[in-house]
């Protein structure tokens, strides 16, 4: 039987072969038409090499590369895969964006690797055993001072609702009369994988989607505090959730209530 480990070098070596498919169109695209084709481009080409390659290394497994999912999940082996986490960062130019990927069995989440070309930084994580970034285990910041921490949220899906963008406002702007600063920007998995790596102190989100489950993760084995924001354990159904060191993570939540 295939075993985590091995699973994550097929994992790895697959998300490797597919970030080197992923383009910038020859001028910035200016229409929606464009846009839309440039992400869908990029998607589908990362999709293309990753789909067959996971699900012939797990035989039996399912996909699902809808990053915006939310939810409960059926049983079994479930690839879950955000193709290009930050896609209009690279559509655009940027260098803030990458690949994830995540094993969820029965409901958990089991592996996980995040891969940031751009950054040469591959991040992976198996339940139960820790994670690493190119190698080297992480482990989170030891703050115990939320003034001193650094702290981080996204605009997770898009979106114009105006409940949902004054409660992210009023968040940040009360994060930021705690904290040390407040950096909003995506995707979030960067910012999670910041916090994994304890360059970050603080990471929350009021969305807890699929494309999430795979840098929260990371947090976790890193031996992060990861609750949803009423200070439960998280899990996938999850409405959002805080992700921090452990000496932060009481004063993060009650600065967010």
């Amino acid at each position: 039987m295939t075993t985590e480990q091995q699973l994550l070098t097929v994992v790895t070596a697959a998300v490797h072969t597919a970030a080197a498919l992923v383009t910038r169109p020859s001028t910035t695209p200016t229409t929606g038409a464009e846009l839309m084709a440039a992400l869908a481009a990029n998607d589908d080409a990362v999709s293309g090499v990753l789909r067959p390659a996971l699900t012939a290394a797990l035989p039996g497994s399912q996909w699902t590369s809808d990053e915006h999912g939310s939810g409960p999940m059926p049983g079994g082996d479930w690839w879950v895969v955000d193709p290009v986490g930050g896609n209009m960062n690279a559509v655009q130019g940027m260098p803030d964006w990458n690949i994830g990927v995540s094993l969820v069995r029965d409901g958990r989440p089991v592996l996980a690797v995040l891969y940031m070309p751009v950054a040469g930084e591959t991040f992976t994580a198996v339940a139960g055993h820790g994670a690493s970034a190119n190698g080297v285990p992480l482990r989170v910041s030891a703050k115990t001072d939320l003034s001193l921490a650094l702290t981080g949220t996204g605009q997770a899906r898009p979106g114009r609702e105006a409940d949902r963008a004054d409660r992210a406002g009023a968040a940040v702007a009360a994060m930021m009369r705690q904290a040390l600063y407040v950096r909003v920007s995506v995707p979030v998995g960067h910012l999670l994988a910041q916090v994994a790596a304890g360059r970050m102190d603080v990471h929350w989100q009021f969305d807890n989607l699929r494309s999430h489950i795979a840098p929260v993760l990371l947090v976790r084995e890193a031996g992060g505090t990861v609750t949803d924001l009423d200070g439960k354990p998280w899990d996938i159904t999850s409405d959002g959730y805080l992700a921090a060191a452990p000496g932060v993570h009481a004063a993060a939540l009650e600065a967010l209530r």
